[in-house]
């Protein structure tokens, strides 16, 4: 595995990011005002005292998977344009073109997120180095996790209508089926009206752990308590679905 291959697919996938840049910083102000208009409202209508301190992790999150779920798009798009023949054709082997996509994406995420975690550092408050440090570890497992789903799909489904369409069901299954924009408790409930496989998955829901994961070291206890379980569920989720991309992108590219 060669660091520079790694490093120019990185570079190239870097170079088609921003040239949507204009599009990518006004996803960020949308999101911006979601969590404050979200914290005028929400906190009216919910038994959560502060809402805007709630959502504020789950926000940073819900940014990370927007962006990190980009690079789908872009590689699909390569793949009916059929450009992926010209990427097929590098002084590079396969893996090492898959892996670079796959950390790419991951990457794209970590920069797009940056602005989201400085909000929640300035109206939660700072966390020291060691939390800082595991944050960043945690939300760079997600991204890597994330872009390895959004390629996966990219490379399975050529349709530009079926990716779309399989695109949005992921979004809503992990958006609304997490602890971003609600409690446990709350979701807890739908296991007495039978949903328990949904309360299941929520529980192992990535999105959901790294969610809590930065409102116990941003918030801490009592509200949230910090797991190492958190980190290990999100590091399980980031090797199956990056093997899986990298598999994927590998083998499953070269034959279309």
């Amino acid at each position: 595995m060669r660091l520079k291959a790694l490093l120019d697919v990185i570079e190239y996938d870097f170079r088609h990011f921003f040239r949507f840049r204009w599009f990518v910083i006004g996803l960020l102000a949308m999101n911006l005002a979601d969590l404050f208009i979200s914290a005028v409202v929400f906190t009216q209508m919910t038994s959560i005292v502060n809402y805007f301190r709630f959502f504020a992790p789950g926000l940073a999150v819900v940014g990370l998977f927007a962006s990190a779920f980009m690079i789908g798009r872009e590689i699909n798009m390569e793949v009916r344009r059929e450009i992926h023949h010209y990427m097929l054709s590098l002084p590079m082997t396969r893996t090492e073109l898959a892996l670079g996509r796959v950390l790419a994406g991951g990457l794209r995420g970590m920069l797009y997120v940056t602005p989201l975690l400085l909000t929640n550092f300035i109206v939660l408050h700072f966390p020291t180095l060691q939390d800082l440090l595991l944050i960043l570890a945690t939300l760079f497992l997600l991204a890597i996790g994330i872009a390895g789903i959004s390629i996966s799909l990219a490379v399975s489904i050529r349709s530009f209508e079926k990716f779309v369409t399989a695109r949005g069901v992921t979004y809503y299954l992990f958006f609304f089926c997490s602890t971003v924009f609600y409690p446990a408790v709350i979701i807890q409930e739908l296991a007495r009206r039978g949903l328990t496989p949904l309360v299941t998955f929520a529980q192992i829901n990535p999105l959901s752990n790294a969610s809590d994961l930065i409102r116990s070291l941003l918030l801490g206890p009592p509200d949230y308590v910090f797991s190492p379980l958190m980190i290990l569920d999100v590091a399980v989720f980031s090797v199956i679905f990056a093997s899986l991309a990298t598999f994927a992108y590998a083998n499953i590219i070269t034959r279309q």
